[in-house]
């Protein structure tokens, strides 16, 4: 397996099928780590998690690595929807081991995938979205230099109710200000 971004604790790879042999499938099973996202709708096996590395990693416009730190397969997190013309993409992460929740491990990963995606890929702009009730999302989102630009209202039905999505994005110029 090929190290591709190296962060202080932790690097960032290719997804390998043998990821799907460890926790990874598991993650979107569990209704903790799923409290605040849109997975855990229907049961995620080990052949769809294979089935799903085969397909990102065939497809340019979806650049999703591997969050490592001590050997672990901790996360995963993505550029999405990767846009040639527009030169823009989605960003999501999650991070699957609750042993690293809180622990900044986050930011660590977004640092390294967004600085790559302006200076490598080329990207002018970076957007996501979260759950109204994602206030780690948010807060990451927020001290990462994002901007919130918006709310789709009552947008996903999840735990019994609908939630809002609260929309972000962050410009090439912005991210190299402040960082």
């Amino acid at each position: 397996m090929i190290t591709f971004l190296v962060g202080e604790r932790i690097y960032l790879r290719q997804l390998v099928e043998i990821d799907a042999d460890g926790d990874y499938p598991l993650w979107f099973n569990t209704e903790e780590i799923c409290a605040q996202n849109a997975h855990h709708i229907y049961p995620y096996s080990r052949q769809e998690a294979c089935e799903y590395i085969a397909s990102v990693n065939s497809d340019r416009a979806q650049f999703v690595l591997a969050i490592i730190t001590e050997n672990k397969h901790i996360g995963n997190i993505a550029l999405q929807d990767i846009h040639p013309a527009y030169h823009s993409a989605n960003f999501a992460i999650v991070i699957g081991n609750v042993d690293y929740w809180h622990k900044g491990y986050g930011k660590e990963a977004a640092r390294l995938i967004i600085n790559h995606g302006f200076n490598s890929l080329n990207l002018h702009r970076i957007s996501c979205a979260t759950f109204s009730n994602n206030m780690g999302m948010m807060a990451l989102a927020k001290s990462l230099g994002f901007k919130e630009e918006g709310c789709r209202r009552e947008t996903a039905y999840k735990n019994g109710g609908y939630v809002d999505v609260v929309e972000y994005g962050i410009l090439k110029g912005e991210w190299h200000e402040n960082n």
